[in-house]
């Protein structure tokens, strides 16, 4: 998975939008105007996904390269570092639910 695959995926849903607002290497994107998925472009490509608070426990056990979210409120949000340790449609399906969960 690279940049373009989850870019692509993000703005194929509906309502959502994509900026820039913290710097050039964090690309956010927002549903109705909430955040729901932030990719990190400086160096290995990582994202920050909302997350039911319960699940998000669950991931981060279950997998080593999921962690409390990096910069944002842990309970409610995963950083998940894409190093090829998790399938395509597994983060996708994360996405999905980040996307779900955000109000708006």
């Amino acid at each position: 998975m690279d940049i373009v695959s989850v870019r692509d995926y993000c703005m194929s849903k509906k309502n959502v939008t994509e900026s820039l607002p913290f710097g050039d290497d964090t690309l956010v994107f927002k549903k109705n105007g909430k955040i729901f998925a932030l990719a990190n472009l400086d160096g290995d490509l990582s994202l920050n996904l909302k997350c039911d608070p319960s699940f998000a426990i669950e991931l981060r056990e279950k997998y080593s390269s999921v962690t409390p979210g990096y910069h944002m409120n842990k309970m409610h949000w995963n950083t998940v570092s894409i190093d090829g340790s998790i399938p395509d449609n597994e983060i996708f399906s994360w996405i999905d639910h980040s996307y779900d969960i955000v109000k708006g």
